[in-house]
């Protein structure tokens, strides 16, 4: 696929690895052509969140905000989809005004007005309303409103399972295999464990249960 992925400076840098993550393994072997953008203190929080953002063997082309003469400026240039992943709800607010200042913002307004797939994955709580304004105008122009809200019926167990949880609908959302996403009632039930609902005591956790129900392995 030939996609445009954007970034925004709000706390959720984590969804945007994982999907780059999901987004290095193609169906058939064919690498997707990523058009990435971050907006002007994306990288900050990147680094204070996950350190380093790690980019798949795609095709990668990164654009500055401030380039308008990147492709996805344009409508004559056709993409499959934009993800705003995170999208801070300052972002969205421009999006509906339609301001277009910037790269991101001129992209997602082209998005919408060739009626091209726009996903906005806005991680923010609580809203006010102008936050529930903007977010009704951006579904009436189009946009698709995928707010980063996990789901916990699949039992994750690390903050990576959680964050899955609503990356595998963004996959779903661009039409693109999910092969461990968990489906309600077509994937069997995990067996419950008693501390299931424990979260972990630090950071990126990938646990591991012993028999006895005790968690090794933390770092």
């Amino acid at each position: 696929m030939k996609l445009v992925i954007a970034t925004t400076a709000t706390s959720g840098a984590i969804y945007l690895q994982r999907l780059l993550d999901y987004l290095d393994t193609p169906p058939n072997n064919v690498p997707h052509e990523i058009h990435l953008i971050f907006s002007s203190f994306a990288h900050q929080v990147i680094h204070e969140e996950i350190n380093e953002l790690q980019l798949p063997k795609s095709t990668i082309i990164r654009h500055s905000n401030r380039n308008m003469n990147a492709p996805s400026a344009s409508g004559s240039t056709r993409f499959d989809a934009m993800v705003i992943i995170p999208c801070s709800m300052g972002t969205l607010g421009r999006i509906v005004a339609g301001t277009s200042e910037s790269l991101i913002l001129r992209s997602a307004d082209v998005f919408l007005k060739e009626r091209r797939k726009l996903i906005l994955v806005v991680r923010e709580t609580p809203w006010n309303l102008i936050h529930a304004k903007n977010v009704t105008a951006a579904i009436e122009a189009g946009a698709i409103f995928l707010p980063a809200m996990p789901s916990f019926y699949s039992k994750p167990k690390t903050i990576g399972e959680v964050i899955d949880t609503v990356v595998w609908r963004v996959l779903d959302q661009l039409g693109l295999p999910a092969p461990d996403a968990y489906r309600w009632k077509e994937t069997p039930h995990l067996p419950f464990h008693p501390n299931d609902h424990l979260p972990p005591r630090s950071g990126l956790v990938e646990e591991e249960r012993t028999g006895s129900g005790e968690l090794k392995g933390e770092s």
